[in-house]
């Protein structure tokens, strides 16, 4: 068993039944249709794993992969729903920073699948999506069905939010596609990528022969190396600095990449702030972390954070709102070093680039790039630092659960072993888990698309086989219920994890959000709740978690009960199944002065 950083490689899955093994397969049979010699080529591509909703439109690649590759290399993954099909390679990029294949049928797949791949647009992490249309030839088209579900650009749908797309005519045109997109994907900033497949492409024989293309001539481009006279100037700031601050934003999970980060901080004796939205990227219980991570920045993290006279910015999600934020009032006074190659995937069709920043110098190259190049012009650390983690301490009782809660069960129930948080919902307080390990935790959904963390917390636990590492999600009630079904593939392919419900029966971000509208007009403040709770009926969380086959506990009201029932789900867990808890917890979000 191949593990990569701590994550395991695209292991062979069971189905809950029986085996999904196709029988009388001819491993000798030579590549006879145009969708053979495309499957072959994503079995080069190192592709473990192919999620999908079944098709009419790629029913071509469908066979080769069953018939042709024998379900292995990759192997397919039936979901319920082309945003969950999406969603798990979303996840399992998360963790790996590796790219799955994805399958969706015809322009109504893309169309239902369009959300998720927006949310690993804005998250930056790579994917390969397979699309596939009706014959482009108007003269070979069946009645109805394949003019309704056939399109003169259906890359168009999603052109503004992948990297890159094609529609190939050819078979040797699409293992150019497929090259191209492959290391496009993997290029940074990473991203999705979509080839949209000809039905008569992959229908039509193909003469077997031509060799395989030769992989390594094909890789990802790598980082630039910083500029040095750049490098040099970043270094007599850092270094001459009185109160430097580093922003440690998207990062990689490689903890090779970690132990740099820890050691450019120590090595300035720089403050440290990061983000629960990009997922772990600085040991939290570090003396130099100098706030506990949000959705957005504290109150306790500003009045730090204006103290600064040079910010490092590591690919920060926002630069431009994070200097808005710490200085309101008038321009940045402190200078600012932005180590990032975002800008290269900035267009038109959405903000989800920010505001521009004022930036005092700019390398266009990766953060881990430039860490390595700027540590060799660093002293060492001039004092030894100390982490000591700490645990959740027991919440006080209150009326109402909590997430403080949910944070002191999970932990005494996990009983030492690594957990890794594939999700968080906005309301954690950051200051709840200490994160010392680039998995601790992943991060959010990206584009903000409520619906994703039960795919997504698929695909991380995917990943995460035979890691050692407890895969949890803590989702919010309206994103479970939107994509509860996602846990169906969990339970059918037994890949164990444990989903934690924290349900406070609203959509309660926007009742926040009629609250401040209320006060500004000075109507009551009482009615925000109409038209956002989630109730009359409650709907059962735990009994739909059972519907998909997984295990359901709850509706969980008292901390005792909740503890109990954590340490079965655990166990149960641990043991190779998948269990949710359903856990009522009181409205509220995580203070601003922590």
């Amino acid at each position: 068993m191949n593990l990569i950083n701590n994550v395991t490689e695209g292991q062979p899955l069971t189905s809950a039944s029986q085996p999904e093994q196709p029988t009388g397969i001819d491993a000798a049979a030579p590549q006879a249709w145009g969708s053979d010699r495309i499957a072959a080529l994503l079995s080069q591509l190192d592709m473990p794993y192919l999620c999908l909703n079944p098709g009419s439109s790629f029913r071509g690649l469908h066979d080769s992969v069953v018939n042709y590759l024998g379900n292995t290399s990759p192997q397919m993954l039936v979901c319920l729903h082309e945003e969950h099909a999406v969603a798990i390679a979303h996840g399992y990029a998360k963790a790996t920073g590796k790219p799955l294949a994805v399958a969706l049928h015809a322009n109504v797949g893309l169309m239902h699948a369009t959300m998720s791949i927006f949310n690993a647009w804005c998250d930056r992490l790579p994917m390969l999506v397979l699309g596939a249309t009706g014959p482009v030839d108007a003269a070979k088209r069946r009645p109805f069905i394949d003019w309704i579900h056939t399109m003169r650009d259906q890359g168009a749908l999603v052109r503004s939010y992948t990297k890159w797309d094609d529609q190939p005519a050819s078979v040797e045109a699409t293992e150019e596609a497929l090259l191209r997109a492959m290391q496009i994907a993997r290029t940074e900033p990473q991203g999705p990528v979509y080839i949209n497949l000809d039905a008569e492409v992959q229908e039509a024989p193909y003469a077997a022969g031509r060799p395989m293309p030769d992989l390594g001539r094909y890789r990802p481009v790598p980082a630039p190396a910083p500029d040095p006279t750049m490098l040099e100037e970043a270094a007599r700031l850092l270094t001459g600095a009185r109160r430097p601050a580093i922003l440690m934003g998207r990062a990689t999970r490689d903890p090779a990449d970690w132990d740099r980060r820890v050691r450019l901080a120590e090595s300035l004796g720089a403050m440290v702030i990061t983000d629960l939205k990009v997922g772990a990227a600085f040991p939290t219980a570090h003396p130099l972390h100098c706030a506990a991570p949000g959705m957005s920045l504290s109150k306790a993290a500003i009045a730090r954070l204006t103290e600064a006279d040079v910010v490092l910015s590591l690919d920060w999600v926002d630069l431009a709102g994070f200097i808005s934020t710490v200085w309101p009032n008038g321009p940045c006074p402190a200078k600012i070093v932005l180590a990032s190659v975002d800008h290269h995937v900035h267009n038109g069709f959405s903000f989800d680039h920010m505001a521009l920043p004022p930036v005092d110098l700019h390398f266009a190259t990766t953060p881990e790039a430039f860490t390595a190049a700027l540590l060799e012009r660093l002293p060492a650390p001039t004092r030894s630092y100390t982490v000591t983690p700490r645990r959740p301490a027991a919440p006080a009782r209150g009326d109402e659960l909590s997430l403080a809660d949910i944070a002191y069960a999970l932990d005494h129930a996990a009983e030492g072993r690594p957990v890794c948080l594939s999700r968080l919902p906005l309301g954690w307080d950051g200051a709840l888990m200490d994160f010392n390990h680039p998995l601790d935790q992943l991060g959010h959904s990206g584009g903000g698309g409520v619906g994703s963390g039960p795919g997504m917390a698929v695909g991380s636990a995917l990943a995460l086989l035979g890691s050692g590492r407890l895969p949890v999600a803590v989702l919010g009630d309206g994103d479970t219920l939107m994509g509860v079904t996602a846990i169906w593939t969990a339970v059918h392919y037994n890949i164990p994890m444990l989903v934690i419900s924290a349900n406070n029966r609203s959509y309660f971000n926007d009742e926040l959000h009629q609250e401040r509208v209320a006060r500004r007009r000075s109507r009551p403040v009482e009615n925000r709740w109409i038209g956002q709770r989630i109730a009359d009926p409650e709907p059962d969380i735990a009994k739909m978690a059972e519907a998909q086959g997984a295990l359901g506990f709850g509706p969980i009201c008292d901390p005792d009960a909740l503890r109990v029932a954590m340490k079965a789900a655990v166990e149960a867990v641990v043991a190779g199944k998948v269990a949710v808890l359903d856990v009522h917890i009181g409205p509220g979000y995580a203070g601003s002065g922590g």
